[in-house]
């Protein structure tokens, strides 16, 4: 009888090395959070580091002046310095920490005259320093030999171009679509397709509006809340009602400030935008008739701040302010500006 412990029977683990061609400590946890939002991509792992579902090993080595330009032109490992294995790093910023705090210790060893031990070792994040875990001194000790136990396994091109071609948008490919189909900024794009699910909220919540205009309130409005709530932007505001937010500001129905408090008023009841708005008599004036009459009023009213207006247009903007004030805030902000500016002469 035979008896065989599977830890973690039916989850696969899959093992990236790279080559030592990482320079410093921003850009090893660059490259592992590309990695992470791939695997999240692909649907292969949520990359949630804190439970361990991914995990970096970190090799640590220095070299003087000159020689890594020699192991590029040459990628002859002998020109680089020993190397230790810094275990189960379990987030970006202990990352770097840990690679800046053991390149310093190898540093020193090196400047008084030592030498570096090829070891493994673990990161203390509360002393900041890393300390021995065990020796690995000889190369056989990394198991750098085939195992008998396994056999060699032949992958058909086939098959892999079979799964090339079922692959789905990728990050990069779906950012640079971003900037080119809804007319993002690179920023922009960058934030919105951070996160796989992110990016597909962002797409639903468009409805076929202004792309920019979307981003913006997704990033500005939406995003901010869900973070401050801890919960995602689908928890908080449903795409169709981020488009149908959205398309209001679009027609004018209703003002970028009152549309703030739309989605407020929905995120806490959940009724539908159109309804809010009309049910609490929300929409935007736009009859420019009554507008001008709220301008005429203030501009009576407040003689003294009319001159001061003149000598520094700039103030005009007080005489917007008090308007809006006036209509409850329902003013079309583009009609009050346009009249504030031709009452005053200005």
């Amino acid at each position: 009888m035979s008896f065989v412990d599977l830890n973690r029977t039916g989850v696969a683990l899959m093992e990236i090395v790279s080559r030592p061609d990482i320079r410093s400590p921003e850009e090893a946890a660059a490259y592992v959070v590309k990695i992470r939002q791939i695997l999240r991509y692909l649907g292969t792992c949520d990359g949630n580091m804190q439970n361990g579902n991914l995990r970096a090993d970190v090799n640590v080595s220095v070299c003087r002046p000159g020689q890594y330009e020699k192991y590029q032109a040459t990628q002859d490992f002998s020109h680089l310095g020993t190397r230790c294995e810094i275990k189960n790093m379990n987030s970006m910023r202990f990352i770097q920490q840990a690679i800046d705090v053991e390149a310093r210790r190898q540093i020193a060893i090196i400047e008084d005259g030592g030498s570096v031990t090829q070891e493994t070792r673990l990161f203390d994040p509360d002393k900041g320093e890393t300390r021995s875990m065990r020796s690995k001194e000889e190369a056989h000790d990394y198991r750098y030999f085939p195992c008998p136990d396994l056999l060699p396994l032949e992958i058909e091109q086939a098959w892999v171009d079979a799964i090339a071609a079922s692959m789905p948008e990728l990050p990069d490919a779906k950012k640079a679509r971003f900037i080119k189909d809804f007319g993002l900024t690179d920023y922009d794009a960058s934030v919105l397709t951070a996160d796989v699910e992110l990016a597909q909220y962002y797409e639903d919540s468009v409805g076929g509006g202004d792309g920019k205009r979307a981003a913006n309130w997704v990033i500005n409005e939406v995003l901010g809340r869900a973070n401050k709530l801890e919960v995602t932007p689908r928890e908080i505001v449903a795409p169709s009602a981020n488009a149908a937010i959205l398309a209001m500001i679009a027609s004018e129905e209703i003002s970028s400030k009152i549309a703030k408090d739309v989605l407020e008023i929905h995120i806490e009841t959940k009724e539908d935008p159109a309804h809010i708005v009309e049910s609490r008599g929300m929409k935007q004036v736009t009859d420019t008739g009554a507008i001008e009459a709220a301008v005429d009023e203030i501009i009576a009213a407040n003689p003294a701040q009319v001159e001061k207006a003149k000598q520094n247009p700039k103030l005009a903007g007080w005489f917007v302010g008090q308007t809006m004030k006036a209509t409850g805030g329902k003013a079309n902000p583009a009609a009050v500006n346009a009249l504030v500016a031709a009452k005053l002469g200005l």
